[in-house]
């Protein structure tokens, strides 16, 4: 990502085009929408590989623990402080 681009936008943007291509394409019964909230992790270059495979497993993964519960794990982990009030929708 660019350094001359908030995060911020970087989401709202992503958020915006890939919702609008769902509903566009996927011909689902009620439109897709994103959360309002979302979280950010940097990944290095060494671990891009992992991280596709992660995405690739996710239905499979989250049958065994919550998106939730993962993103309290990773949190807790890189001792990121955070409110569950605001954390999800």
């Amino acid at each position: 990502m660019s350094r001359t681009i908030a995060v911020a936008e970087a989401m709202s943007n992503t958020k915006s085009t890939s919702s609008l291509w769902i509903n566009q394409t996927r011909g689902l019964r009620a439109p897709f929408h994103w959360q309002a909230g979302y979280a950010v992790f940097s990944v290095s270059q060494s671990n891009v590989e992992a991280v596709r495979e992660y995405v690739r497993r996710q239905p499979e993964h989250h049958a065994k623990q919550s998106f939730q519960d993962e993103l309290r794990a990773w949190l807790r982990r890189y001792e990121i402080e955070w409110d569950e009030r605001y954390v999800w929708d």
